[in-house]
């Protein structure tokens, strides 16, 4: 008798094996994607602070932004008010006033000269020391001498009127020509130039009753010509006396 052979079960195809490893491939990698998609936010949100929170990096705002810019790290919204007054306000550029002061003297200055009809004798300008008044030498003195002239004393008195109108410091420049000069009173034009200052100081403060600590002299000679001592008309606008209204915010306006 033959023994009947028990018949093999063929089972599933190998193709599906491979077939069937592919499709977990493919499940896992879309997993993974999935995975990486999702974003913990307070995670993330704890990430970007502790960046912020660096000292090196203090100069640069987060480019990381959020979506809800109030919401705290528990998920929920902060006050407005509270982030108010833990906020600091940027603070606004201080607005020159000094210079706009300045501005306002140097109109004033030219209306008070106009109205008193001192334009012929002083002109006022504006640079960075403050308001400049310039007297020229022949409405103030006689040739290399520093003794004020009666003619000079009624404009200076309305100098003095003005300058007592505003607390500004003073300081009061003699200049003269590069002629030379050797007097026993005046041995060069340093001593003439300091001298015609000191006259004009000492006329402003004893007749306008004025602070004598707002006013300094200096004498500069021929150190400082305006224009070139080639003519007699140059020669004569080189010899002056400069009175300067300082501005307070100038280097060096309240030291001379």
């Amino acid at each position: 008798m033959h023994r009947r052979r028990k018949q093999e079960d063929p089972g599933a195809p190998k193709w599906m094996v491979t077939f069937s490893d592919l499709m977990t491939l493919i499940l896992v990698f879309f997993i993974l994607l999935f995975s990486m998609s999702v974003v913990d936010a307070q995670k993330f949100k704890a990430i970007a602070d502790s960046f912020q929170q660096r000292e090196i990096l203090d100069f640069m705002p987060s480019a990381i932004e959020f979506e809800n810019p109030n919401q705290g790290e528990e998920g929920q919204d902060k006050d407005p008010l509270e982030e108010t007054e833990t906020e600091e306000i940027p603070e606004s550029e201080p607005i020159d006033q000094d210079e706009d002061n300045m501005d306002q003297l140097l109109a004033e200055v030219n209306e008070y000269l106009e109205t008193n009809e001192l334009q012929e004798n002083i002109s006022a300008t504006r640079d960075d020391r403050g308001v400049v008044l310039v007297l020229q030498e022949r409405t103030l003195f006689e040739s290399a001498e520093a003794d004020l002239l009666p003619e000079a004393e009624p404009f200076l008195a309305k100098v003095g009127t003005l300058l007592g109108a505003v607390p500004n410091l003073v300081k009061v420049e003699g200049h003269t020509d590069s002629r030379p000069i050797s007097t026993p009173r005046f041995p060069s034009n340093w001593e003439l130039s300091g001298a015609r200052a000191s006259s004009v100081i000492r006329f402003l403060i004893e007749n306008n009753q004025l602070d004598p600590t707002r006013f300094s002299s200096i004498g500069y000679g021929e150190t400082r010509p305006t224009v070139p001592n080639t003519t007699v008309e140059n020669l004569a606008k080189n010899r002056r006396v400069v009175i300067v209204i300082s501005d307070p915010s100038h280097d060096g306006a309240d030291t001379f």
